[in-house]
């Protein structure tokens, strides 16, 4: 229990207590003025009356305050769940922006790439048809050479056969 609910328990148990001992005093018969009009009653009793309208009061009020906190609170936390929702959405959305940005990005870079292995291969096929094209220039140099390499090698062996 809180501090405050303790104490005023302990204050009406206080009260009623020495209404309990002073029970008689409270219950004598006085004049008594309300400013209006005199009366014949117990004054213990009209302040005990008193007493217990009051908390009466006080009690409504306490209870007042609490349902309007409690309503406020519930206002609050139907606030803050809207804002959260509102959040959780926001970093959705930034969540498939970024996933977009990526996509794209990852594309421009296949694109690239695909685009370089084009140029490469046509790269690769100029080598190799330049490569290709060179062997046969050199083969067929290589061919003639040793075509007249023979034809000089077959007079050389006419010359020397014809002279031994």
């Amino acid at each position: 229990m809180r501090i405050r609910t303790f104490l005023l328990i302990a204050a009406i148990l206080l009260v009623a207590g020495f209404v309990a001992l002073n029970f008689d005093e409270f219950m004598r018969s006085t004049v008594l003025n309300f400013g209006v009009a005199e009366v014949r009653a117990p004054l213990g009793l009209v302040m005990l009356g008193a007493l217990i309208a009051a908390l009466a009061v006080f009690m409504m009020a306490l209870m007042y305050f609490q349902t309007a906190h409690l309503l406020e609170l519930r206002k609050v936390t139907r606030e803050v769940t809207e804002q959260r929702a509102l959040a959780d959405k926001a970093e959705a959305s930034r969540f498939t922006e970024l996933q977009q940005f990526l996509q794209t990005r990852l594309d421009q870079v296949e694109q690239v790439q695909r685009e370089l292995a084009a140029a490469a291969q046509d790269h690769a096929r100029q080598l190799e048809a330049n490569l290709t094209r060179n062997i046969e220039q050199t083969s067929n140099g290589l061919a003639a050479s040793v075509g007249e390499l023979d034809d000089r090698l077959a007079r050389q062996q006419a010359a020397s056969g014809g002279a031994a």
